[in-house]
């Protein structure tokens, strides 16, 4: 574990880009973080050199050897904050004018590139000291303090340095104590230290971030379930196992499906598992060799931390085993004053508001406990497990900012239900960022409620109306006579669907304010480019007569060079550019004579296109229709043809060429140089594919500098896409398709062979499609079909195995400083969350992905990124329904929403619990709206939209057996245009049963009243009804003819709905 943790020269990030000499390894030095970082190093000693500095002259850091033990140090913080990686043995001193690095020759080779950046930004100067391996380096550490002097006014300059860190190994040994002895003052700068690291930028957020979601993910998907499992099999497990077992997790995030590279992990500490009596709350404790305790009563306590390019976090949770009313309501307490600390991490609070909080919530509750609460609510966290200076306790009154990350950590410790009870403890942890206005829990997906962190294993706490049941079993019967154990809820499934109904409508809350602020600030009115025409160019045939074609006789002619059509006029011939033709056509009479008839664009009529001609020239008079007439149906028939022929190139011309102009320019590709060989996937197919009507060919994708590459045999056939332009990257390996694939989704639309596309996918087909004709049934156990079975599989594995090596090594790529800030990985689709549906006009199989919701095999492809999407609506739900429909609304109203028809009802649990976890706001409905007169709607009056609660709209509680509430919903915004009689049939039939009541029939007989006098037959066929149904024989005959009866005496003048057949008549729904 040391050696994966340590190295001789450390990367932050465990990347590597750029080569250094004599070195295998290759690093690379962000020098535009370097230079900004530099920037805010000095402007925080320049502006607390008093307060934090110590009045410093100058900085002295000493960065000691690599060591195999986990540990924190602020030097080494200060190499990888401002350099990117750790530089073991070096030694650098910051004067106001200089910096000096006393280094071995292969760091300060590393270090060269800082100099002119370094000039740059603050206009000091590196001055490398490099120790030979013979040197001792005194003398070279006497030339720095001899710097030291020259730049201070003082007569003993004052040296900052950080004094809790002890010199380890011969180099920092002498340098410690030629310090000691020189004429210099020493000052203590950790709190400068600890103050400039205490606010995060975004890179710093980001690399947090995924740490985080590391260690959630790691609680989530292997600690809970690794105690259920030895819980529920009541295996012997030891702590020190499944700390082993949590570390490996941790090491490998691709085990528990997590997409973050091995290289770039490490755990904070080794992960802390405790149960049986024996607790330590604080993060040094460790797992002992004890066997995991689950009996009744039990608590166990699981820590787990972990750093993605050294940025750390951390989570902790406390399991109950059959808890008591102590522990239960001791567990209820520390969860309240947890998130009351959480709450109070504001900007512009003091530390001290987030421990009050939490004490004050304990005082108030269960003063008893008081005593009990750590004396502490956490600390601040990122490169350093434990930042000084940033604890949260009662006495810190340091002011919170935006960007600082803490480890909230509170905990009960040694609590006693009665005297001779074993003693327990408590401790919950959580990764938060302080917000602008409210906090944001990084690792809230490993849930800490108590319905699933409480579990119930003895029958004698079951209800009392369980106990009064006789029991089957023997009194005999124990714990090893049960079934499997009841884990997290005694009625799981209906709390998950309560959790994710809570879950939802606070989502609801939340997208109605988001919504509110957009549409206040204007967010929605992008730019609607539906019904842009396009435009033609300059139609100019001939630039003067000169270029006029020699005279020939007067006949039309077809000038296909200049793109003209030369017309006998009166005995001139007058040239017409072929873009001014709308159509041309001929035909021939009885007296043998042919005509040619040609009608022209002309402004004004329907259908024409607008252009910049037609605006250009309006006062002009224009020609609209000429005819000619032949006696020769030969040359009629060629000018059409021709005049077609070159009508239709100079349209797909100039409709490429408007296509292109609106490209956005894009960068050049920086073809990769022989020294660095491309990598490149051979063999490969490209969707969309080029024009031109010959074979298609296969091409190669090359990975170079900045971009792809894909090309063919024929030079005209090749597509660069560029990395910048990459918003989405797909890897789809084959399992049950034909194709392995990579898909990119793109910021702006590139050419691909005359097509204008946003999408663009290279495939390799891993099975031929191939029919064997005329050949029987084959038997499962022929040896040529079984090694033929072999063959494909083994086609298929090379090629995926071909396209990850492809995906891994350019995912490396990415990972290097230049393409960082694009935040690119090719991401995988989840195969089992995935369902079929119909995007378009064939069913097809639609996948989520981390950021997506694909479909990549059929086309068009469907790409739709999870955060432009502002709520989904399922549409056509209801029982009895064998599908249902989804609609994405996004967040841009001018855009049209995206339909998915025709999913099967099975995959609707699935759905919502997807949409739940990645915070989408979906809503239900039993009918397809029409969205874009609700949009409009919206869009034209934003205000009227928020006062009627926002989206609440579309939240439609219609219970199955309330036929009258049959309407969409009875808070507005239901679309005119939808009746109530477009719900399926099998909606008809569940509500042609309910049963109608005499007021229903009161209200039909005032409403028909104009018509009817006394009982009619429809009246006397009602109460027969009744009759029938008191004794149980209800027909659909007699439904049946009762709706003949309604229609005969024309009650339902307009169409009837069926599931208001008692009813009074239904209301035209509207906008309000």
């Amino acid at each position: 574990m040391a050696d994966h943790r340590k190295g001789n020269v450390k990367p932050a990030n465990g990347k590597a880009s750029g080569t250094t000499t004599g070195n295998t390894n290759s690093y690379a030095i962000d020098l535009n973080n370097f230079s900004k970082r530099l920037k805010l190093l000095y402007l925080h000693w320049r502006e607390h050199k008093s307060d934090l500095w110590g009045e410093s002259d100058a900085l002295a850091i000493a960065t000691p050897p690599t060591s195999e033990d986990l540990r924190y140090l602020k030097s080494s913080a200060l190499n990888i904050w401002l350099l990117g990686y750790e530089f073991p043995e070096t030694i650098m001193v910051f004067t106001k004018k200089q910096i000096h690095v006393l280094c071995s020759q292969k760091k300060a080779s590393l270090l060269d590139v800082v100099i002119k950046p370094a000039k740059e930004a603050v206009g000091v100067e590196v001055v490398m000291h490099v120790k030979l391996k013979s040197q001792d380096g005194t003398g070279l550490m006497d030339s720095i303090f001899r710097a030291v002097n020259a730049q201070s006014s003082s007569d003993a300059p004052v040296v900052g340095h950080i004094a809790r860190e002890a010199p380890e190994g011969k180099l920092l040994e002498s340098w410690t104590e030629k310090l000691k002895n020189a004429n210099f003052e020493l000052s203590d700068v950790t709190n400068g230290f600890s103050d400039l690291f205490a606010v995060k930028d975004q890179i710093e957020l980001t690399n947090v971030k995924k740490a985080a979601f590391l260690t959630s993910s790691v609680m989530r998907s292997f600690v809970v379930p690794k105690l259920e499992k030895v819980i529920d099999e009541e295996k012997k497990v030891s702590h020190s196992s499944l700390m082993d077992d949590t570390e490996k997790a941790i090491l490998e995030p691709a085990r528990i499906k997590v997409k973050l590279k091995a290289e770039n992990v490490d755990i904070c500490y080794p992960p802390i598992f405790q149960s049986g009596g024996e607790f330590d709350l604080k993060p040094s404790a460790s797992s002992n060799d004890e066997n995991l305790c689950y009996d009744s009563t039990s608590v166990i306590i699981c820590a787990v931390g972990s750093r993605y390019n050294s940025y750390c976090s951390n989570v902790a949770r406390t399991f109950l085993i059959d808890a008591n009313s102590t522990q239960s309501k001791a567990y209820e307490v520390l969860l309240k004053a947890q998130e009351a600390a959480i709450s109070n991490l504001k900007s512009g609070n003091k530390l001290s508001a987030a421990y009050q909080a939490a004490l004050s919530v304990v005082e108030k509750e269960a003063p008893e406990l008081a005593a009990n609460l750590t004396k502490t609510a956490g600390t601040g966290i990122g490169l350093e497990f434990r930042e000084s200076g940033l604890n949260l306790n009662a006495k810190n009154d340091r002011i919170l900012r935006p960007g600082m990350v803490f480890n909230v950590s509170l905990g009960f410790q040694n609590l006693q239900a009665q005297t001779k009870d074993p003693k327990t403890s408590l401790l919950l942890a959580d990764t938060v960022i302080v917000g602008k206005e409210t906090p944001e829990v990084l690792t809230h997906s490993s849930s800490k409620a108590v319905k699933d962190v409480a579990y119930s294993f003895n029958d004698d706490d079951d209800e009392v109306e369980e106990r009064a049941k006789p029991k089957a079993e023997s009194k005999g019967a124990g714990r090893s006579a049960m079934s499997k154990a009841t884990l997290r809820s005694d009625n799981h499934e209906m709390s998950k669907e309560e959790l994710r109904r809570q879950h939802q409508a606070e989502l609801a809350r939340q997208k109605n304010e988001e919504t509110a602020r957009r549409l206040a600030g204007g967010g929605s009115a992008s730019m609607d480019s539906r019904g842009a025409g396009k435009t033609i160019g300059d139609l100019i045939a001939y630039k003067n007569v000169n270029d006029f074609p020699p005279p020939r006789e007067l006949m039309i002619q077809v000038d296909q060079k200049n793109e003209a059509i030369l017309l006998p006029i009166y005995g001139n011939m007058v040239p017409f550019h072929v873009a001014t033709v709308k159509s041309v056509s001929s035909q021939q009479d009885s007296n043998r004579n042919c005509y040619i008839r040609i009608i022209f664009n002309v402004p004004g009529t329907p259908f024409s296109p607008h252009d910049a001609n037609s605006l250009k020239f309006q006062g002009s008079i224009y020609l609209k229709e000429v005819s000619f007439r032949s006696k020769d149906p030969r040359h009629i028939s060629e000018v059409v043809q021709l005049i077609k022929t070159l009508r239709r190139q100079v349209a797909s011309r100039e409709s490429e060429r408007a296509e292109r102009a609106t490209l956005v320019t894009q960068e050049k590709l920086q073809i990769a140089g022989a020294k660095f060989k491309p990598k490149r996937l051979p063999d490969l197919w490209i969707r969309p594919v080029f024009g031109g009507r010959g074979r298609k060919l296969t091409g190669s994708l090359e990975a170079h500098a900045n971009g792809f590459r894909y090309s063919t045999s024929r030079p005209d056939e090749r597509v660069d896409v560029m990395f910048s332009n990459i918003k989405h990257a797909f890897f789809q390996p084959a399992e049950k398709e034909m194709i392995t694939l990579l898909h990119f989704h793109l910021h702006n639309h590139i050419m691909v062979g005359n097509k204008k596309t946003k999408d663009v996918q290279f495939y390799a087909e891993v099975m031929d499609v191939v029919q064997t004709l005329g050949g029987g049934k084959r038997s499962a156990y022929d040896p040529d079909e079984i090694e033929e079975e072999q063959r494909e599989r083994e086609r298929k594995n090379k090629i995926n195995m071909e396209f990850q090596n492809f995906v891994n090594r350019v995912n490396d790529s990415w990972g290097q400083p230049p393409f960082k800030s694009l935040d690119l990985e090719f991401d995988q689709p989840l195969r089992e969350l995935g369902f079929h549906g119909v995007p378009h006009k064939a069913s097809a199989f639609i996948v989520p992905t981390s950021s997506c919701l694909v479909e990549l095999i059929e086309t068009p492809f469907v790409v739709i990124t999870l955060s432009e999407i502002e709520i989904v609506n399922l549409e056509r739900v209801g029982l009895g329904q064998k599908n249902f429909d989804l609609t994405i609304v996004f967040k841009d109203f001018k855009r049209d929403v995206f339909r998915i028809d025709s999913i099967p009802s099975t995959s609707l649990d699935g759905i919502k619990e997807w949409l739940d976890t990645t915070d989408l706001k979906y809503y239900e409905s039993r009918l397809n709206l029409n969205w874009r007169p609700i949009l409009k709607t919206i869009t034209d009056d934003p205000e009227k939209f928020i006062e009627d609660g926002g989206w609440e709209f579309l939240n439609m509680e219609v219970s199955d057996s309330d036929s009258d509430n049959s309407q969409e919903s009875d808070h507005g915004y239901v679309p005119s245009d939808i009746q109530s009689d477009s719900g399926s049939e099998d909606e008809d039939d569940d509500s042609e049963s309910l049963v109608e009541s005499e007021d229903d029939g009161e209200e039909d007989s005032v409403e028909d009243s104009e018509e009817e006098e006394g009982k009619t037959w429809e009246e006397l066929e009602r109460e027969a009804s009744y009759a029938d149904r008191e004794k149980g024989n209800d027909s659909d005959s007699e439904e049946e003819r009762a709706r003949r009866k309604v229609k005969a005496f024309g009650k339902a003048r307009a169409p009837p709905d069926k599931r208001n057949l008692g009813g009074s008549l239904p209301k035209r729904p509207k906008f309000r």
